[in-house]
């Protein structure tokens, strides 16, 4: 018997974001999903390092990467769409649910275990692992969002100067010191061109580095 699972997760590349938008750079979900994975870890790592955390930053990662695998059968629904109402973010989690079924119908029954929890990790019982980590991955999704909104403004394309601002806010209300360690220290370079972060790199080595005694 054959299991399309990965073929279709594969197809998330030809899912686009952000269709309401004009965008100078077109994403899809397979890169988004990547992203956030990075994201998600990038946030755990900083809460244990900094902030006396004991996060899975791995379990995190792997939750992000599947975390929008049901939109290759629901396509990317813009954020202004779905939450406009109660009734039609209803009918997008029913959607979810179906499509997150079907997703789980193609995996490899002795595999079933790991990968079907993946799609559906709000159905984690509470107090879980998983359950805590959700809130980091929702955190760096929001992240990304955020992310890509300053590098079109930066690129000059002020169809997402608002979203960009509303997003900022988003992230703020978490209440996450790792957030904000992150916006302080590690944000500001995605404003920067390459040249721009190449010459920044350098100076920084060189300010590490000891004066010379000759």
């Amino acid at each position: 018997m054959n299991y399309h699972f990965s073929a279709y997760l594969y197809r998330l590349q030809y899912i686009q974001r952000w269709s309401l938008m004009r965008s100078t750079a077109p994403e899809n979900v397979a890169q988004h999903s990547f992203q956030v994975a990075l994201l998600a870890h990038m946030l755990c790592t900083i809460g244990n390092a900094h902030f006396g955390r004991s996060l899975n930053a791995d379990r995190a990662s792997t939750m992000a990467l599947f975390h929008d695998a049901t939109e290759v059968f629901t396509g990317d629904i813009a954020t202004p769409v779905k939450h406009n109402n109660s009734r039609l973010l209803s009918s997008f989690r029913e959607m979810e649910q179906v499509a997150a079924d079907r997703l789980a119908a193609m995996i490899p029954p002795e595999l079933s275990a790991v990968y079907a929890p993946l799609l559906q990790p709000h159905t984690s019982p509470p107090g879980s692992e998983d359950a805590g980590l959700l809130r980091y991955v929702k955190a760096a999704d929001v992240l990304d969002a955020y992310l890509k909104c300053v590098w079109e403004v930066a690129a000059g394309n002020r169809e997402f100067a608002a979203a960009k601002e509303q997003t900022a806010a988003k992230l703020h209300v978490l209440g996450m010191p790792e957030m904000e360690y992150f916006l302080e220290h590690m944000a500001p370079g995605f404003e920067m061109s390459l040249d721009e972060l190449s010459s920044s790199a350098s100076q920084g080595q060189s300010a590490g580095q000891p004066e010379s005694i000759e």
